[in-house]
């Protein structure tokens, strides 16, 4: 009875409204004052931020923050994959036949993830990667590979919340959820960075100019509260590290595995 009502309290407060309303207030004066006890409650290692607490201009721009020089080093190995965020690792393994297998109890297709792409093709038999932002992590996007960007594609939906009720309680949010995918054109393949939104995420914001052409670790976009990374690689094309697994942390920057040509 009680998770029956969570759900049903979930449906009525995930709603667009809710997360503007929530988005207006984080960016507005007023929540300049929230800095220091949000940065407290959640354990935010302010020492890592490219500036101090009092030179934010609002809870939203210290949310959104870039760190210092050097915080996050890209792996610099042949090949690599890296993670495009800080992160908790709540799914990853082979796509098999189009099916993302249990993403915390639950499966999804890479049709309804990907809307009906005709670029689905390509990932039906690949790997993927859920990777989970708490309020707590660094909310900026990097690009996992160096590559051009060949197409940009926003999917309108819901904003149920991404965490661990979320991804158990509710029906697939991570492909009902509003999403911002992005594919990028590497020299082995192609890889989908697609971008969920969340309850509470006013928006998600592609870094602007938006460049044609990345290097691995250039910024793409950002959160503006924690959200979710869905990474997805084309048939074929990846080899995974083999230490790590659902429930692991990782960090922007760090070795996810290693692109190869396809066999």
């Amino acid at each position: 009875m009680t998770r029956w009502l969570l759900r049903m309290m979930t449906e009525l407060s995930s709603r667009k409204f809710v997360s503007r309303l929530t988005g207006r207030f984080a960016k507005s004066p007023l929540s300049k004052r929230w800095i220091p006890r949000f940065a407290a409650m959640y354990k935010i290692p302010v020492e890592e931020a490219e500036k101090s607490l009092d030179q934010y201009r609002s809870l939203n721009d210290f949310f959104t923050r870039r760190l210092k020089p050097g915080r996050r080093p890209i792996d610099a190995t042949a090949g690599a994959l890296v993670s495009p965020v800080d992160a908790l690792i709540t799914g990853c393994g082979v796509i098999q036949d189009g099916m993302m297998l249990q993403v915390k109890g639950q499966d999804y297709t890479i049709e309804e993830l990907l809307n009906q792409s005709p670029r689905l093709s390509q990932y039906r038999r690949g790997y993927f990667w859920v990777l989970y932002l708490s309020p707590t992590d660094y909310h900026r996007i990097h690009s996992p590979c160096a590559g051009d960007i060949v197409e940009s594609e926003h999917i309108p939906g819901k904003v149920y919340p991404v965490n661990e009720f979320g991804l158990t309680s509710m029906r697939r949010v991570l492909s009902r959820n509003e999403r911002l995918v992005t594919y990028i054109r590497n020299e082995i393949g192609e890889v989908a960075v697609v971008k969920v939104g969340a309850l509470n995420v006013s928006s998600i914001k592609y870094v602007d100019p938006m460049p044609s052409r990345l290097e691995r670790g250039d910024e793409l976009a950002y959160f503006e509260f924690g959200s979710t990374i869905v990474l997805l690689t084309e048939d074929g094309t990846l080899d995974p590290r083999s230490d790590l697994k659902t429930g692991d942390k990782v960090r922007m920057g760090e070795k996810l595995g290693t692109l190869t040509a396809r066999q």
